[in-house]
Order: C-alpha cells, then structure tokens, then sequence
C-alpha cells in the first residue's frame, strides 16, 4: 500500500487553520518530496503541533 502524505492545504485544515497561516509557520522538513511539493505523514505533524511552544496541542476544532 502506498504511504498517504499530507499538502500543505491538508496541514491547515488538520490545524484549523488557514492555508496562509500554515505556509508562515516554521513546519518540520517534509516527509517526502514530489517534484517542488512537499508532502508530511500527518504523525509528524501531529508530533510536531504537540510540542510547538505557546500553541501545541490546542484541540482542534469539531464540525
């Protein structure tokens, strides 16, 4: 099965936030790369958002 990695619009909506938001952000280095896109497993992200200072692990918002 092939590995499913996350765009940077699929970040934001996982965050909660805006796409523009997302792109300012000092991201961790992607998990793969397809051409100039970048691609991130959403546990690296999920690692990532819950360790960033002032603003990791805020809930993210339900439907």
């Amino acid at each position: 099965m092939a590995e499913r990695y996350l765009s940077l619009t699929e970040v934001a909506d996982r965050l909660s936030v805006a796409t523009a938001t997302v792109a300012k952000l000092n991201l961790p280095e992607p998990d793969a790369w397809i051409g100039r896109t970048r691609g991130w497993r959403a546990d690296t992200i999920d690692e990532w958002n819950a360790n960033r200072p002032g603003h990791g692990g805020r809930p993210r918002k339900r439907d």
